[in-house]
Formats: C-alpha cells, sequence, structure tokens
C-alpha cells in the first residue's frame, strides 16, 4: 500500500511539475522553405495569448539565434524590424498562426516565444528556419 501511495504521489507531483511544451512548428526546426505567409505553433496545452509575447525576425549578420531571439522579443508587435505581424488574439489557445510579412528576404529566421503557460509559470523558447 506504502508503494501505491509513493507512486501516486510521485505521477501527481511530476505531472503538476510539467509545464508547457510545444509540441509542432511550421516550419520545422532548421526547415529551408520557400516565403511563409505565416509561422505555426502548437502547444503541449492551451497557453494565455495576452500575457504571450511572438516574434519572428530575420537574424542579424553575426549574431547566434539566442541572441536573435532576445531581440525580436524585446521588439514591440509593430516594429519595422520584425518579420511577424501583430496578433489580435488575446484569449487561451493551443494552436497560433502568426501571420508574416509578405515577401521574406533570403535568410535565416527566429521564430521566438514567451508564454505564459496554464499552471501560470513562464516559458521562453525559439527555433530557426531558412528562407531559400
Amino acid at each position: 500500500m506504502n508503494r501505491f501511495l509513493s507512486l501516486l504521489t510521485t505521477l501527481a507531483v511530476s505531472t503538476a511539475l510539467a509545464h508547457t511544451a510545444v509540441s509542432s512548428i511550421t516550419p520545422a526546426l532548421n526547415a529551408v522553405v520557400a516565403a511563409p505567409s505565416a509561422v505555426q505553433l502548437k502547444f503541449s496545452e492551451p497557453v494565455e495569448l495576452r500575457f504571450s509575447t511572438f516574434r519572428v525576425m530575420a537574424v542579424p549578420a553575426g549574431q547566434t539565434v539566442k541572441a536573435a531571439a532576445k531581440l525580436a522579443l524585446a521588439e514591440k508587435a509593430d516594429s519595422d524590424r520584425l518579420a511577424s505581424l501583430p496578433l489580435t488574439a488575446t484569449t487561451m489557445a493551443a494552436q497560433l498562426n502568426i501571420p508574416l510579412n509578405a515577401g521574406l528576404r533570403s535568410g535565416q529566421y527566429v521564430i521566438a516565444w514567451k508564454i505564459l503557460s496554464e499552471d501560470g509559470y513562464p516559458v521562453a523558447e525559439q527555433s530557426t528556419f531558412r528562407v531559400k
């Protein structure tokens, strides 16, 4: 009986500590694609969009992806430096389409996000793709 309770407690704690994760990204990590019209993120659970930030930006020459992600997240939603257009959604969502400016130039792009998961935990990550 003690083993069962111990196992049950372990499962409950590990489930409670699990935070929202991205389950898929389009374009996929390091994909080489024609200029897309949008980026799609799917999450393991709904995220609070009004407390989250999503940006797509060309990686500046000489910058690491991580540094470019920080730069992108620091930009205002309507910044000319971003490849993404401002989002208008403000609800909970498990899937998000981020519209992009038309005719992205060839090069590497970073998709950066900072989300507030359903359990209130902030998560910041990034992905990259390349436009032919």
